[in-house]
This record gives C-alpha cells, structure tokens and sequence, in this order.
C-alpha cells in the first residue's frame, strides 16, 4: 500500500500530513504530486470533485516555493470565492509543520483594501478568483512577473461560468512561469484550447473515467406535476428525517422562495444564492458546517467550493440544462469512501433528459415512487422510536426525577404513555398528511421525439427546431450603456444583467462588450423582461438605458 513518504514532499510537509491523519494517498495525488514536484512540467489533472485534487496540488506548491522570499511565486485560480477559502485553508493545514507559508485569498464580496494591504506584507501563495485578480492587476496592486507555478483548479467550471475571458488576461501576465497547472473534472474543447495556447506539452493524467459519477452515490428520480414540485420537496425531506444535504434549484429567486417556506414551516434550512453579503454567506456556511441547519439551498453558482463533508443527500429541484452541472452536484455526497443519495424531481417532459444523463455518465438512475403520507409518517415514526431507544440516559441525575415521575403517572399504563409520547411527536405529521393525496404521474411508454435521433443531449432549440448556439432568427439584440469602463469583463457583465433580470443564462446569445456600451442577443421571448429590468436601474449612480437595437 502506497503512503505520502513514497511520493517525494519533504519530511516537514510529511509531518504535517501525519498530524492531519492522512495515510493513503488517493490516486490522483499518487499520478501528480512526483511529477508536480520536478516544478517544471506543465501539467493537466483530470478527476472528478472530492478526489483529493487541492492536496494533490497544495502540497508540491509547498513544497516548492521559497519560504525566505516575501514576493508571490505561486498562484492558484479558482472560479468562486467559496472554493477560494478552502483552498487556503487546506493549504494553511498542510503547512503547520513546517512553519507554512504565507497564503492569501482574493476574491470579491470583501474589502480590496485590506487584500491589497495583505499583499503588500508579503505572501508566497496568492489563491484568488478571476474577477478580483483582474481588478487588483488593473490596479497594479499585485505582480505577476515573479509567479513561477500557476494552478488552474476547476477549470471546466470557470469556462462554464464565462471566465475564458479573463483567464486569458490572467495567464497573460505571467510570462515567466515556470510551469502551468490545469485540474478539471472533465476536458471539453475549451480546455483543450486553453491547453493548446498556454502549455508546453503537457503531462496529461486522469483519474477514473471522465463524464462519469461516483459508483457510491445512489441516483433517484421522482415523477410529478410542475405544480407539485414544492410538495414533492417536503414529502422527499420529511420521509428522509436524517437528511443533511444540499437543495438545487435553477435561480436565486427560487432558493430564496423555498428556504423560506421551508423555514416558516419549522425546518432547519437556509438559502445560499448571489444576493447575499459575504457575511451573510459565512453564516450560512457555519451553521451548515455546524450542523445547525439540516439542509442548504443552493444556485450552482453560489455552491461551488463548498466542501462539507456528511453530506446524505442533494436534492435536484430541478434538473440542470448541463450533465456536467448534475456531476457536480451528485458529486457533493458519496465522498470518502461513503455512500450518498441524489434525488431529482422531475416533470413527464423530463423523463428523455434522464435518459440523456443515464448515456453520458454511465449510471443507471432509478425511478421510485414519491412516498404517500401514511409511507412518510411510518417512517417518522420509525425513526423517533429508534432515535428513544438509543437516548443516552448514562449522563444527568435522573434518578432523581423517578419517584416523582413513578408517582405521576402510576394510573397510566404504558401502552398510553407511548401513545401520549407519540402524538407529542407527531400531531403535526399526522395532520398534515392524513388527506394527502397522491403527487406520482404514472408511468407512459417513452416514445424517442421525432427527428431527435441526431441531437447532442442538453442541446437547446427554437420552436422551429433551430440551435440556439450561434446566435440567430430566434434572438433580438438589445443596447444596454454598460461597458468595460464600467469596471466590466464578460463574465461580470452577464452575471450583473443576469441577476438582475433573474433570467438563465441559455436566453442570451452574443455579446459586445466595448468600451462605453454593449450590444446583447436575448431570446425574443425574454426580450421585454429583460429590459424592464434594468432600464431606468442605476449602476454606480449613473442611470442605465437598455433598449431594443
């Protein structure tokens, strides 16, 4: 059995490693770290989310960086702020041992001065994600000519949300790099060209097969009406009394509409979605860790780089537009070595994208039926029963309390006692549930769509069956005055109208972003509430006109 003092890193990580209880490497720190460590290879790693990727490349940029020299010679991009944090604190915990090394965050959502007041005491490391990168470069606040090693993590992720862009801009100002670094869980052309432009050759390795899920996870979908999805959501929950997990919806409105139903209706549950503050975020993202809320409800955007480990279940309120997007979201359970659950609520309209999904990544997803409320309450039932039984009663001076308790209920028999016990518990379950009705649709024949049998899975078209990629007859191009003086890059800018029109980003086509204004394909149908949006909104207080162009 391989260990960590096989792999090259030097006795002091390797302290630091024993400290944290790490023995066995996993196979995606076994294939990189003896390359990594030569520091002059580029080198792309492909393997999926909880493999182990951030010690695979944390520990031989430790290893490597000169502790004596106070300027940045590493940096690692990340697309969200969330990921951001655990990387350096990931890297902070390899490095105790041996006295660590400065690291710094920079990411948006926070105070740019204290970042670059951080900066300029010195650091070796710099973590950051795009946007705040690019600011504090445009600043010149930070310099890259002395990077030697730059780590993209996540990358697939970060061309997904748009930020080609500015990795581009990023990697063109560190020319004197002495190796380049891609980890991405799966390897679409675009990573290839980012490759191809930037890299020397570079060493590829993969870790299991790419576009494929982990086998521990068990893959669930439940069939019923759009209007009885919410419910749907409830009844999942309440027959799962154990669950701890994550929710996913499409948009920021729904995951704050449902958190806060679900909250009214007495469950532990917050939303974590882009309006919230950085303080509001971390809040979050402490009573999660903490187990104080039993369940988060997330956009894919604000989940990325959340690591918590325990996690049960996730939850697809609906499924994303991308299989890419349901890896990652599967993949928040079933680390570790651990079995996990992914359950998805579904519409009839769905079921083929299903079978799209089960062809992609190879896993067979089972189709169950959405427990009734007689099956839910059973099953809470069960659970309170278990969870009396296995009530340590070993600490407290209970005994105390006996012969009052004795004297208190000696003309109740015991079958009465439990019966009590049991509508205390309850009341609430059987009330709700006792006239529910049934939220299954029946199973159909699934019939291919005609003329499907060449389309790509996910493939998006107009009503005249024509691809939505490109740009076209189905789009209409609007003026917005935002542009690049504004302090915009692309994938700012489409996050900025985004959310303020809350609209998703498969409605949008091209976009020009100049220098004083833009130009954006809408799909037509999108058009009006796009602009009723945001024209007449402000952006740092100058009024923003968008109009049909």
């Amino acid at each position: 059995m391989s260990d960590f003092s096989t792999l090259g890193l030097n006795d002091q990580l390797l302290a630091g490693i024993v400290k944290l209880g790490f023995e066995t490497p996993t196979e995606i720190q076994t294939k990189a770290i003896p390359l990594l460590l030569q520091g002059t290879r580029d080198f792309v790693g492909l393997a999926q989310t909880g493999t182990g990727k951030t010690a695979a490349f944390g520990l031989p940029l430790l290893h490597l960086i000169d502790k004596t020299q106070k300027h940045a010679q590493a940096l690692v991009v990340c697309p969200t702020r969330e990921l951001c944090m655990q990387i350096v604190k990931d890297l902070e915990a390899f490095g105790k041992a041996g006295g660590g090394a400065k690291v710094c965050a920079v990411y948006g959502g926070t105070s740019i001065t204290q970042q670059i007041r951080d900066l300029r005491h010195g650091v070796q490391i710099v973590v950051a994600t795009p946007g705040r990168l690019i600011d504090l470069i445009e600043r010149k606040a930070i310099d890259l000519t002395k990077i030697g090693y730059v780590v993209l993590d996540e990358a697939d992720e970060m061309l997904n949300m748009g930020f080609k862009e500015d990795i581009d801009f990023i990697l063109e100002y560190t020319p004197n790099r002495n190796s380049m670094w891609l980890f991405s869980a799966t390897m679409p052309p675009e990573i290839r060209n980012v490759a191809k432009r930037f890299m020397n050759q570079p060493v590829e390795v993969s870790v299991g097969k790419m576009n494929t899920t982990n086998v521990n996870i068990d893959h669930q979908y439940f069939v019923t009406a759009q209007p009885h999805r919410y419910e749907a959501l409830k009844r999942l929950i309440d027959f799962n009394p154990d669950i701890y997990g994550i929710i996913f919806t499409r948009t920021k409105m729904d995951a704050q509409e449902i958190s806060d139903r679900l909250t009214r209706e007495g469950y532990n549950v917050d939303s974590l979605h882009g309006d919230l503050s950085q303080q509001q975020r971390d809040r979050v993202m402490n009573g999660f860790r903490s187990k104080a809320l039993q369940l988060v409800i997330a956009t894919d955007v604000a989940a990325r780089g959340i690591d918590v480990s325990g996690i049960t279940h996730v939850i697809n309120f609906e499924l994303p537009d991308d299989v890419e997007v349901y890896t990652h979201r599967s993949g928040r359970t079933g680390r570790a070595g651990k079995t996990g659950i992914c359950l998805s609520i579904v519409t009839a309209r769905d079921v083929r994208r299903i079978r799209d999904i089960e062809h992609i990544v190879k896993t067979k997803m089972n189709r169950l039926e959405i427990p009734s409320g007689k099956d839910v309450c059973r099953k809470q039932f069960f659970h309170f029963m278990d969870k009396l039984l296995a009530t340590d009663i070993s600490h407290g001076d209970y005994e105390t309390y006996l012969p009052m308790l004795t004297e208190k209920f000696a003309n109740v028999s015991k079958e009465e006692v439990l019966q009590r016990v049991a509508a205390l518990e309850f009341d609430r379950f059987l009330k709700y549930y006792e006239n529910a009705v049934d939220l299954n649709i029946k199973k159909t024949p699934e019939r291919p769509m005609a003329g499907a049998g060449d389309r790509k899975p996910f493939e998006r078209r107009d009503t005249k069956g024509r691809s939505f990629e490109g740009g076209g007859g189905n789009y209409q191009k609007v003026f917005v005055n935002l542009g690049t003086k504004d302090g915009f890059y692309k994938a700012s800018f489409l996050q900025y109208i985004l959310d303020l029109s809350d609209l998703r980003k498969d409605v949008l086509g091209r976009v020009d972003l100049k220098t004083m204004n833009s130009f954006v394909e809408v799909d037509k149908q999108h058009v009006k509430k796009m602009i009723k949006a945001i024209d007449g909104k402000t952006y740092k207080g100058r009024k923003i006109r968008m109009n049909e162009a």
